[in-house]
């Protein structure tokens, strides 16, 4: 077919990331400049354009007001997505040698960062819901719970990452968190990919963004939860607890030297969205649609999850006795197009752009799969992961993705240490990191991962080899 026939044609509805709803929530700005002839925006850092890490230029400017506008100190446009400014900021703030404490949710670049920049994650469990096979973020009793286990771990650490929201769409108050780990001397990072809009202060209730709950640095992707284009993402910092020079210089490390000018742009728009009367209005009608759609859809029998985002809405396939990923093949060849499929549930990004006649099509679809799947009983409950409160890696994980390794089967592994990500994607969460020694129980849980995700996860591990 060729990729550019692929990318033009139609696709039925789709209910996935980007935000913008192939193009139908694009910001006005942004539609006007690809109205030019084509191409014209393709620039170089230009002396009157600038780039992200230049101190003069339009870029540099905008990244200015940006931050103003958003109440952060500072701020820097990203064209490789959160991945690589979560990698930047974590980077910069741990030294090589040194831990940082994370929740078993952070996505696998993350982990990645760790392997970089040589550092040890002090994995932190957090609450799981059975039905659905989630979890959910910690409230603050079991955070206070898993700061009480941290002396246990015996390492040193510099830093601490919080995930608000979760894929799913699931939040919590995390401003006791940033608290307490402040009142440690800990700066603290969030990963706030998928809630850019909570910093718009649209709609009271939204969770808080993190940037108010007085996090160190955080990092919003702007075509998950904003209107940019794909790849798009800010990175916004405040306090003293982080050098903004150690920011920038890591920032230099994994961020192009040639960023796209057509993708900057789209970070300045998206965020302009969230500062001006129309674009608010915009926001606010699509919360209020996107909570209208999912009481008309619970009143016409669909089993959906209560969650703290509007935009998110979680199919509770499960509840019917059908997995998510059945569910998702079945409706995508209906022209259905969600973005998350789970074992127990199948997540769709209402996006930014109105959805008019879903109700409808939802629940006409609805009817069609469970016709063709459903058992009339709900599936069996999900096994928690068998995880500690804290855990730290056997070995670290630079150590260990850099080893001499060999594959085995998933079950033939008790007692080795993994030298890869088992992780899959999406959500990209991982279920094992480099340097974890597996034991029984987890080896167990392995194996009925691989079950529900047979093409996500291989049956074998990179292991050591002695």
């Amino acid at each position: 077919m060729g990729l550019i026939p692929l990318l033009t044609s139609e696709r039925g509805r789709s209910l996935h990331l980007p935000a913008h709803g192939r193009g139908a929530a694009l910001p006005s700005d942004l539609r006007a400049m690809l109205r030019h002839r084509a191409g014209i925006w393709d620039l170089p850092e230009l002396p009157e354009l600038g780039g992200p890490l230049m101190q003069r230029g339009e870029v540099a400017e905008s990244q200015r007001q940006a931050a103003v506008a958003i109440g952060a100190e500072r701020g820097w446009y990203g064209v490789n997505g959160a991945t690589g400014l979560l990698q930047a900021a974590l980077l910069a703030m741990a030294r090589p040698g040194q831990a940082v404490l994370m929740p078993r949710n952070v996505h696998r670049s993350l982990i990645q960062a760790c392997v970089l920049g040589e550092l040890t994650p002090v994995l932190f469990d957090l609450p799981f819901m059975v039905d659905r096979g989630h979890v959910y973020p910690p409230n603050r009793t079991w955070f206070h719970e898993v700061l009480n286990e941290l002396p246990k771990a015996d390492v040193e650490i510099a830093a601490a990452v919080l995930v608000h929201p979760t894929y799913q769409g699931y939040a919590t108050d995390i401003k006791p968190m940033v608290d307490e780990l402040h009142g440690l001397g800990l700066p603290v990072l969030v990963d706030e990919a998928h809630g850019a809009h909570f910093a718009s202060r649209v709609d009271e209730e939204l969770p808080d963004s993190a940037i108010t709950a007085g996090a160190d640095l955080i990092v919003h992707s702007l075509h998950k939860s904003a209107a940019g284009l794909a790849q798009t993402a800010v990175l916004w910092w405040q306090g003293n607890r982080v050098d903004p020079i150690a920011v920038e210089r890591s920032l230099g490390w994994l961020q192009t030297t040639s960023p796209s000018a057509l993708l900057l742009a789209s970070c300045e728009a998206a965020l302009s969205e969230w500062h001006n009367p129309a674009g608010l209005r915009k926001l606010r009608a699509r919360l209020d649609e996107a909570r209208e759609l999912t009481s008309r859809l619970r009143d016409l029998g669909l089993p959906l999850l209560e969650n703290q985002d509007p935009l998110r809405l979680i199919l509770h396939t499960a509840a019917e006795g059908i997995s998510g990923i059945d569910a998702d093949a079945w409706l995508m060849s209906r022209r259905l197009v969600a973005e998350l499929p789970e074992p127990g549930c199948l997540t769709f990004c209402l996006g930014l752009a109105p959805q008019r006649g879903l109700v409808r099509l939802m629940h006409r679809c609805w009817g069609g799969l469970l016709a063709a799947y459903g058992k009339g009983l709900s599936l069996p409950a999900f096994a928690k992961p068998p995880l500690p409160r804290i855990a730290v890696p056997a070995m670290p994980c630079g150590l260990a993705w850099r080893a001499q390794s060999h594959k085995v089967p998933i079950a033939e592994a008790v007692g080795s240490v993994s030298t890869e990500l088992i992780c899959p994607y999406p959500p990209g969460i991982p279920l094992l990191v480099p340097g974890e020694k597996l034991d029984q129980r987890r080896v167990d849980w392995l194996l009925e991962q691989h079950h529900f995700w047979p093409d996500q996860i291989a049956g074998t591990v990179k292991v050591l080899a002695f």
